[in-house]
């Protein structure tokens, strides 16, 4: 098992690498593309540009990316926690905010979408996959056979309950379960990120971190130039960003509903 030794791993990274700029970056880019996803589903919701968000691939896709960046960005953080060895006392807080902003998701799509709310969206799947990642990211390298298994499994578990053990397949496709990722259809939800196959894109981007920090501790200390300080800054307060960016460009479309009437 290749270990990863916090204390020689935050010695390699230099003074600046304390912000990781380059992570936040990252995570500044994912915020972006998000905003101008959840902008075009809000035009096709107000009927300005009606769009199928279901099943078109050029936003099925594009979700799929915005995601995948997000965890991988959650698995590169995880991976510089435990380097710099943070305690369960600040990693706690920081989760009890992830998952109080799960709560507030869910009780605004309530009110916006009351049949198809979201119950098991990106920063539910988020809070379980960290408290997962949290205690598995001393695996070091087996990190990325784990990853691989948890992509692959959902496909298995698919096919398993359609087959031989289709007598279980009402369990796992209830809500009470299907939050796992092992289910033969989708729930109807305005947002799905289950634990599997999600968690792998996670488990790899805290492989990927611990790898940096080994061998390219200079790409995670990146210091953005002068004229985009602001993107690893909107990094940095990703969470209030993710939470007040949709309420803001709702209430300019209903207001400019209001005023083109």
């Amino acid at each position: 098992m290749l270990s990863l030794s916090r204390s020689s791993s935050s010695a390699s990274l230099p003074a600046s690498a304390r912000r990781f700029d380059g992570v936040d970056a990252l995570r500044g880019i994912a915020m972006l593309w998000m905003t101008v996803f959840h902008f075009c589903f809000d035009l096709s919701h107000f009927g300005y540009w009606v769009q199928n968000f279901r099943s078109d691939p050029l936003w099925t896709v594009q979700r799929t990316l915005i995601v995948s960046m997000f965890l991988a960005c959650a698995g590169l953080g995880q991976a510089l926690a435990h380097a710099q060895g943070v305690g369960w006392g600040r990693f706690g807080q920081r989760w009890a905010q992830v998952a109080g902003a799960a709560l507030l998701v869910s009780a605004g799509s309530a009110l916006m979408f009351p049949r198809t709310f979201i119950y098991f969206g990106v920063l539910h799947g988020m809070a379980v996959m960290l408290l997962i990642a949290r205690v598995t990211a001393p695996a070091g390298r087996w990190l990325w056979p784990a990853g691989l298994v948890a992509l692959l499994l959902p496909a298995v578990a698919g096919w398993a309950l359609a087959g031989p053990l289709a007598f279980a397949a009402e369990y796992f496709d209830s809500r009470a379960l299907n939050w796992l990722g092992l289910i033969t259809h989708k729930p109807a939800t305005e947002d799905y990120v289950p634990v599997l196959p999600w968690l792998g894109v996670m488990w790899w981007g805290l492989a990927a971190g611990q790898w940096l920090l080994r061998h390219r501790p200079g790409w995670l200390a990146w210091s953005a130039p002068q004229g985009l300080r602001w993107l690893p800054a909107l990094g940095r307060h990703s969470l209030a960003y993710y939470l007040l960016h949709q309420p803001v460009m709702i209430g300019a479309l209903m207001a400019w509903g209001l005023l083109v009437r």
